[in-house]
């Protein structure tokens, strides 16, 4: 098993950057970040690294990527993804002055799938299926909306369900109890590299400690294993962190998404 410090390395090569617009509707480069759009309408920007940026230069950077932004009226909020471990002078006070707010901190999970790959025993009544149906997905949205306190919005459901229209490699598990969606995610595996990602894992509060968040693991780990990935990465909340590190998986960093909102 290798080292946190090459699960860091491999991360940052394989996941950062180019590799983020797989499924963005549009991408430009601006210096060493990379500006996405969504179909949902929202802004992302990443990147690799910021190139032993100093303060004042990634100054210019924020300030050049909310007018980039800006000049598209269709957007209404764009996400900055930050990772604890960049070298990035003053980055969080130039991202507050130019109007974006920080979310919750995350763990960067990583470790190898078939660590996660393992049977769990399930409580009665509680199936475990993939999903392709709109009405399915529509469901699994409902409930994340439900679990996460916030709108994910159609807009996010509608481009999950464009996505499995285009077969992109995304699949959705959800954990069902007479047919009602208690719990799910979905196992994105990441063209050209090792890595599977799980994304979205949500689990409704009266279902949680049951063991049925890392049933959904195991079963998205195992399809990541058929598709030949040989690694998990995961951003997780103190919810889900427990669970990954007890099945192998180690914290390599932190990630903290900083938002900007339209306000005119």
């Amino acid at each position: 098993m290798a080292s946190p410090h090459d699960y860091l390395a491999a991360y940052d090569e394989q996941l950062r950057g180019e590799a983020e617009t797989r499924n963005a509707r549009g991408a430009v480069r601006l210096g060493p970040l990379w500006l996405m759009t969504f179909a949902d309408d929202r802004g992302f920007i990443s990147y690799r690294d910021l190139e032993g940026a100093d303060a004042a230069t990634i100054r210019g950077f924020v300030e050049a990527a909310v007018e980039h932004f800006r000049a598209d009226p269709a957007i209404g909020s764009v996400e900055w993804k930050t990772r604890a471990h960049d070298l990035a002078p003053s980055l969080h006070e130039a991202l507050l002055d130019h109007g974006f707010v920080p979310e919750e901190e995350e763990s960067i999970m990583i470790g190898e799938a078939r660590l996660l790959a393992v049977d769990v025993e399930l409580p009665a009544g509680v199936v475990l299926r993939r999903i392709t149906s709109e009405a399915d997905v529509r469901a699994l949205g409902a409930m994340q909306d439900e679990v996460f306190g916030n709108a994910l919005g159609e807009g996010m459901t509608d481009e999950l369900l464009e996505r499995l229209t285009d077969d992109d490699g995304m699949e959705l598990w959800v954990a069902e109890v007479d047919g009602e969606v208690v719990s799910g995610g979905r196992l994105e595996p990441v063209a050209g590299t090792e890595f599977a990602g799980i994304w979205g894992g949500a689990t409704r509060p009266e279902w949680r400690r049951r063991g049925i968040y890392r049933a959904l693991t195991a079963a998205r780990a195992h399809s990541a294993l058929r598709l030949g990935k040989r690694l998990i990465a995961s951003d997780s909340t103190e919810f889900s962190r427990p669970i990954l590190e007890r099945a192998g998986l180690v914290k390599v960093s932190t990630t903290t998404p900083y938002r900007w909102a339209r306000s005119d």
